[in-house]
């Protein structure tokens, strides 16, 4: 099975999904530096060298080549914007979206080097927020508040994926 966890930056993709990888036994990629390897450089020095278009058309690359293998991937905060991604990623596996308040993802984003964060003011932020919400909402296949610590997150994830499973099974 592969899982594919979208969400706002900031909303524990990346610790959830390590956590999630470890208590199933799998593979954990973050689709960032799964790009960024690829890519021989860093996401700031892509968007700088290449500018957004092109980085986004990186993430559809990654998402075809990571739908294909079992494990638990945590997309970048815009991977599952594009319709196109979602639908490949839903077809080869269950997009989780990772429902997090913007207080919380901004606490934890503001003073990264993330090129989005890097150019834009708190309210900018918060308005791709509510942009972006919906349409992680549209695109998963399921939406899980992780509002808790990582713990507590991850095991909630573990627990809609087990109940998946056995719906499948009957």
């Amino acid at each position: 099975m592969t899982i594919f966890l979208c969400g706002f930056m900031g909303c524990g993709k990346s610790t959830v999904g390590a956590r999630l990888a470890k208590e199933m036994n799998c593979p954990f990629v973050d689709m960032d530096s799964y790009i960024e390897e690829k890519a021989g450089m860093t996401i700031p020095e892509i968007f700088e060298k290449h500018g957004e278009p092109y980085f986004r058309d990186l993430e559809t690359e990654a998402i075809r080549e990571l739908a294909e293998r079992e494990g638990v991937i945590a997309c970048g905060g815009g991977a599952m914007l594009k319709k196109e991604n979602a639908d490949i990623a839903r077809a080869h596996g269950i997009v989780l979206m990772l429902d997090v308040p913007f207080r919380m993802c901004y606490q934890r984003i503001a003073n990264t080097d993330r090129p989005i964060v890097r150019r834009s003011t708190r309210q900018e932020l918060y308005n791709l927020y509510r942009k972006r919400k919906g349409i992680y909402r549209r695109h998963s296949s399921h939406i899980v508040e992780a509002i808790y610590n990582p713990a507590i997150n991850t095991e909630k994830v573990l627990k809609l994926i087990k109940w998946k499973q056995q719906e499948s099974e009957t």
